[in-house]
C-alpha cells in the first residue's frame, strides 16, 4: 500500500527528553527551548497597528433590516488600537479593576472583540460569560455564580432583547449595564457607542505601561460538573507564552498571517486564547462566523467556507462531519476550503475516523494531496496549548509530545498514567478559591489534568503520547474489573457513525457496561419519518432500531472482556442539558453530569426497562 501524500506541513517538535523520578513517575519536555516572549499580548496589538495599520484583523458579517446576513464589516489593526484605546479610557475613567472585572454576556461579536482590547489596554480583567447561562439557561443559576465569584463593575450584552432577561433576573442594580443595542425598560444603560467615544488621555498609556507578565488578562470559566465553574486566572504570562509555544510546536502559523474563519465561542480557551490570541499574536485576520455545527446554523459556516478561504481551519468535531459530508457533493466548498488551507485541527471531543476518511478523500479528489488534521491536549488551566502531534500520520486518538518550555509528568495511577503540565502557561489558579487551587497542584507544582494517557508507541517515545480517557470517568464493575471509559466511547461514536454525537458510558457497581447514546441529526435521514416526527418517534423508528442493534452487535464481537463489551444501550431522545452541567455550548459532553441526573434511565436501562434499549443478540 502506497504512502498517502499529504500537503507539506513542518512539526515543530518531534523528539523529547526523557529523565526518571520514584515510584514509576516519568518526565517528559521537548528537546527545544520556548524563545522569548513578549510581556503582554497588548505589545502585539500596538506592534500591527504600527507596521500593518490597514490589515483586516476583524470581520463580521453585517446583519440586514430582515436580520439575513450580508457582506463582510471589517475592522482594521489601527481601527482596533484606537477603539481599544477609547475603550481602555473609559475602564479606567470608572476605576475598574481585579476586583471589579468586566463581564461580557455575549456571543463572539465585533463589539466583544473591542471591549476585550480594551480591557487588555486598560490593564482591567473580563469575563466572557457562555451566552447559553444567559439566552438558554431557565434558572440563570450558573451566570448569577459567575457574577457572584467576580463581582464585576460593568457588564456588557449585545441586544437588550435577547439578553435583557438574564440582566433583569441576575444582574444587581448597583451593576452598570453597556448595551450595544436596545433598552431595558426601567433600568438606566450605557450604550457601547459611548464608550468609544470617550476622549483618549495620557492615563491610558500609563494604564497600559502598569500591566506586565502576571497582570491578570481575563477569567475563563471551566464548565463544571459536578460542582459550579471555577474561574481559571489567565494572566498576560500564559497567554503570551503559550502563543510561542503554539507558534514553535505548529511553525505554519507563524509563515504567513493565518487567516480564520471561527465559531468557537470566545467564552472557551480554544476559541477564546487559542484562536483569538493566534491572530492577534501573528497579525492575522478573523472572520467571525455566525454558523454553528447544528442543522440549523451549519448552512452559514458552510457558506462562508465557500467565500473566504482559511490558511488553518479549526472546528470541533460535529462540525468536521458536517464538513464532511457536505464536500462529498459540494465542488465550491472543497474548491475554495482547500485552496490555501495548511491544516485542519480539531480538539474537545473523539474524532471518528470514518470522518477522518471522508476528509481525506474528498482532498485527494480536489487537490490530489490530504491536508493534515492536527490535534494534542490541554485545557482552560494551560492556556489552553499543551501537546501536539508530530506527523502528518496521525490517527484518532493520539496527542503528539509537549510544547516548548512545558514539562510533562506522567504518574501511574492504577491501570492508568495521570499527565501534569507544569511552565509558564499554566494558571496560578482559580479566583477566590484558595482551597480548590492547592488541590489543583501537587507537591511539585504540576497541575493535575486527570487526563490519563499512553504511549502510541512503547518502543519510541518520540512518537509522543495518545488519550486513554479520564480518569474520574473510570469505574468498576461490581466484579471488580476497571472500565476504560474513553476509548470505549470513542470506540462506539467511530462504529455508529455518522449517527452517533456522543456516548456516556454506564456500569458503575453493575455487572455489565452500558452506553447511552446521544444521536446525531442525521438519524432523522436513517428513520424514513418527515421532519414533523419527534425525535423520540425517530429513535423507536424500526429502521434505526435496526441500525443500532447492527452497532452493537458490532462491539460485541470485537469486545475483549466485560470491560469492552457493551450489554446494554439505549438511544436518547432528550439531548444533554446546559443548566444541568451536561455539555458545554461547544457541544462536548459532561459523563458524570449526565451519570447524575438521568440516574432513573441509568437503571432502567440496565433492569431492561428503559424504551428504545438494546442489548446484543
Amino acid at each position: 500500500m502506497s504512502t498517502p501524500k499529504f500537503r507539506p506541513l513542518k512539526f515543530g517538535v518531534t523528539r523529547v527528553n526523557m529523565r526518571e523520578g520514584a515510584d514509576g513517575v516519568r518526565y517528559m519536555s521537548a528537546d527545544q527551548k520556548l524563545t522569548d516572549y513578549p510581556t503582554r499580548m497588548t505589545d502585539r496589538l500596538a506592534h500591527w497597528a504600527s507596521t500593518q495599520p490597514d490589515t483586516t484583523m476583524l470581520a463580521k458579517r453585517v446583519k440586514n433590516a430582515d436580520g439575513s446576513l450580508g457582506d463582510w464589516h471589517h475592522i482594521s489593526y489601527a481601527q482596533a488600537w484606537q477603539s481599544a484605546r477609547a475603550i481602555a479610557q473609559a475602564l479606567v475613567d470608572r476605576g475598574l479593576n481585579a476586583e471589579r472585572p468586566v463581564v461580557i454576556m455575549s456571543e463572539n461579536d465585533l463589539e466583544h472583540a473591542l471591549l476585550s482590547l480594551g480591557c487588555l489596554v486598560a490593564g482591567v480583567p473580563y469575563c466572557p460569560a457562555s451566552p447559553a447561562y444567559s439566552t438558554i439557561s431557565q434558572d440563570y443559576e450558573k451566570l448569577r455564580h459567575i457574577l457572584t465569584t467576580l463581582t464585576p463593575g460593568l457588564v456588557f450584552a449585545a441586544d437588550a432583547k435577547r439578553y435583557g432577561k438574564a440582566i433583569e433576573a441576575a444582574v444587581g442594580k448597583d451593576i452598570e449595564v453597556v448595551l450595544q443595542s436596545g433598552e431595558i425598560a426601567g433600568r438606566a444603560t450605557t450604550s457601547f457607542t459611548d464608550l468609544l467615544a470617550t476622549p483618549v488621555t495620557s492615563a491610558v498609556d500609563a494604564a497600559m505601561q502598569a500591566t506586565g507578565p502576571d497582570t491578570i488578562a481575563k477569567f475563563l470559566f471551566t464548565s463544571g460538573s459536578t460542582k459550579l465553574p471555577k474561574a481559571v486566572i489567565n494572566t498576560q504570562r500564559m497567554w503570551c507564552a503559550n502563543q510561542q509555544q503554539m507558534a514553535q510546536s505548529m511553525p505554519v502559523l507563524a509563515e504567513t498571517p493565518p487567516v480564520l474563519v471561527d465559531w468557537l465561542p470566545w467564552n472557551h480557551t480554544f476559541g477564546g486564547n487559542h484562536n483569538f490570541g493566534m491572530v492577534l499574536y501573528h497579525g492575522g485576520t478573523l472572520y467571525i462566523d455566525e454558523g454553528k455545527p447544528t442543522p440549523a446554523l451549519m448552512g452559514e459556516t458552510l457558506r462562508n467556507l465557500r467565500e473566504i478561504a482559511p490558511t488553518v481551519y479549526f472546528n470541533v468535531p460535529t462540525g468536521f462531519e458536517a464538513i464532511a459530508a457536505a464536500m462529498k457533493t459540494d465542488d465550491a466548498l472543497r474548491k475554495n476550503l482547500l485552496s490555501r488551507v495548511q491544516m485542519f485541527f480539531y480538539a474537545g471531543a473523539a474524532l471518528a475516523q470514518p470522518i477522518w476518511d471522508s476528509l481525506h478523500q474528498s482532498q485527494e479528489r480536489e487537490v490530489g494531496e490530504r491536508i493534515v488534521m492536527g490535534t494534542g491536549l490541554g485545557m482552560t488551566e494551560s492556556g489552553p496549548f499543551a501537546i501536539f502531534v508530530t506527523s502528518p500520520f496521525v490517527k484518532a486518538g493520539d496527542l503528539g509530545v509537549p510544547t516548548p518550555g512545558m514539562e510533562l509528568k506522567l504518574v501511574p495511577n492504577n491501570d492508568k498514567v495521570e499527565v501534569r503540565y507544569k511552565g509558564p502557561n499554566i494558571t496560578p489558579g482559580y479566583w477566590r478559591a484558595p482551597q480548590e487551587t492547592q488541590e489543583a497542584f501537587d507537591e511539585e507544582g504540576f497541575f493535575c489534568t486527570g487526563d490519563a494517557v499512553k504511549w502510541i508507541d512503547e518502543n519510541d517515545v518520540h512518537q509522543g503520547l495518545k488519550f486513554d480517557g479520564r480518569i474520574a470517568e473510570d469505574f468498576k464493575l461490581a466484579t471488580g474489573t476497571f472500565v476504560s471509559v474513553g476509548p470505549l466511547r470513542s470506540k462506539i461514536i467511530s462504529a455508529g457513525a455518522p449517527y452517533v454525537q456522543d456516548a456516556v458510558i454506564t456500569g458503575l457497581n453493575m455487572h455489565e457496561v452500558g452506553a447511552m447514546i446521544f444521536p446525531t441529526a442525521a438519524v432523522r435521514g436513517l428513520s424514513g419519518l418527515t421532519e414533523e416526527a419527534s425525535m423520540a418517534e425517530v429513535l423507536a423508528s424500526p429502521a434505526v432500531l435496526a441500525h443500532f442493534q447492527t452497532v452493537l452487535n458490532g462491539l460485541a464481537k470485537t469486545a475483549t472482556g466485560s470491560a469492552s463489551r457493551v450489554a446494554r444501550m439505549v438511544l436518547m431522545a432528550d439531548p444533554p442539558s446546559i443548566d444541568k452541567g451536561e455539555v458545554t455550548d461547544k457541544g462536548s459532553i459532561n459523563q458524570r453530569a449526565v451519570l447524575k441526573h438521568r440516574d432513573g434511565l441509568v437503571q432502567a436501562m440496565h433492569d431492561g426497562s428503559a424504551p428504545n434499549g438494546l442489548q446484543p443478540q
